[in-house]
């Protein structure tokens, strides 16, 4: 697998072709920033799909799943790196262009029903409503495009169409109370396939499902990927998600960290590649037919890795490891006691300061992070002690004689509860 995605030029590469990936993303970056604080959510993120290709999405909470499709849902823009899907550059498009792409291109699939649908309409009105609002009766743009027309009897039409393409054709006039939680996600992607997107963003579909009811929200995607060539992306935590996607590319710290691969037998013992125990899972298929999963490392375009955490754990390796060429390939071992303790004594040496320097300038020298936590710190408690005053101005003089009595109150409970 190629892991370090093309970087293109211009608007005008080649990655608007129809062989190209449809998504690309290169080195992206997005930083959160609330007050002086920032918080890093992907870290120079390498991802590549293919058109049509059904990718599952997975990570632990934080890792930067939903960061990463919302930017590639247009909601929210990048802070540095490029995405580019199906040709367009988002993070060189205007507002007025990210609406018209986020309308047009792609469809969304929420984890809480009340998100995806309005609930005082029925399913048909639903499904409806997407066309209305973009002024047409069809999508534009992919496979999926009914006749044009602007009259309601084709919106009506197509709408009835994707009801009966996801398999809730039966509960057309029926309201978001009047549905169960499967029928009422299997709505709304109906609804999100309403305009004809060419990208599909489901965000934890099956989070509020039984199991028996994720399988077939499974297979609904399924079935409208192989129907329409649609590409789609599913943000998981269901571990089983592997054996309902082409691919799953697990995400940790902001950067892609390992992808897990689905073949079938037939085409592993073609190419003469051997499954051995603990490289592959194996997986029987409702048709009998077997299937192997290879979970295998992302390397990014600078050559990075993430090993995995419970590896490091076994060998007790910790800041660092020697790297070795083998007829096999690349070992990775343990350090040397001689040199971890070499290197912990000269880092220590001159990041920690000794007993001398534990005072106020010592602290302040310690990093400039300690330096803007303290200041901010300070800034925050001038700022609360000046709303204070000005709250305690404004009181009258009976209000402030009340406040005064409460706080001392407040103290003398405080004293006696304590032992």
């Amino acid at each position: 697998m190629t892991t370090s995605a093309p970087r293109p030029t211009n608007s005008t590469s080649p990655l608007s072709s129809p062989l190209s990936p449809l998504i690309v993303c290169d080195n992206l970056v997005k930083i959160y920033q609330v007050a002086d604080l920032e918080s890093v959510a992907l870290q120079g993120l390498d991802l590549t799909v293919a058109r049509g290709e059904m990718l599952g999405i997975v990570g632990p909470s934080g890792s930067g799943k939903s960061t990463l499709m919302n930017i590639l849902g247009g909601i929210d823009r990048p802070s540095a790196g490029r995405v580019w899907v199906d040709g367009q550059d988002l993070l060189k498009m205007s507002d007025a262009a990210l609406n018209r792409y986020r309308r047009a291109k792609v469809g969304f699939v929420w984890q809480q029903g009340s998100r995806n649908l309005i609930p005082y309409l029925t399913a048909l009105e639903n499904v409806e409503l997407p066309m209305i609002l973009a002024g047409q009766g069809a999508g534009q743009g992919t496979s999926m495009r009914a006749p044009a027309g602007r009259n309601g009897g084709r919106k009506r039409q197509r709408a009835e169409e994707l009801l009966e393409a996801v398999g809730v054709a039966d509960r057309a006039h029926h309201r978001l109370a009047q549905l169960s939680g499967g029928e009422q996600q299997r709505v709304a992607i109906a609804v999100a396939l309403a305009n004809g997107p060419v990208l599909l963003l489901a965000d934890e579909p099956t989070g509020e499902v039984d199991s028996v009811t994720a399988l077939a929200i499974y297979e609904t995607f399924r079935r409208l990927n192989r129907a329409y060539a649609l590409t789609t992306l599913i943000v998981s935590h269901d571990p089983s998600i592997a054996r309902h996607v082409d691919r799953v590319v697990a995400i940790r710290d902001g950067k892609t960290a390992t992808e897990t691969v689905r073949q079938s037998a037939p085409n592993h013992a073609a190419r003469g590649v051997t499954a051995t125990e603990g490289d592959f899972q194996e997986d029987q298929e409702t048709e009998g037919e077997e299937d192997l999963f290879e979970e295998l490392v992302v390397l990014d375009s600078a050559g990075r890795l993430q090993v995995p955490k419970e590896y490091l754990e076994q060998f007790d390796i910790q800041g660092r490891a020697r790297l070795e060429l083998t007829g096999e390939g690349i070992l990775i071992q343990p350090a040397p006691p001689s040199v971890l303790n070499h290197a912990g004594n000269t880092s220590a040496a001159g990041l920690v300061p000794g007993p001398e320097a534990h005072t106020a300038s010592g602290l302040d020298a310690l990093s400039p992070a300690l330096r803007t936590a303290r200041a901010t710190a300070s800034r925050f408690a001038a700022g609360l002690r000046r709303r204070t005053a000005r709250a305690w101005g404004r009181l009258p003089f009976a209000g402030r004689r009340r406040a005064r009595e409460s706080q001392r109150r407040r103290r003398e409970d405080e004293d006696r509860r304590e032992p």
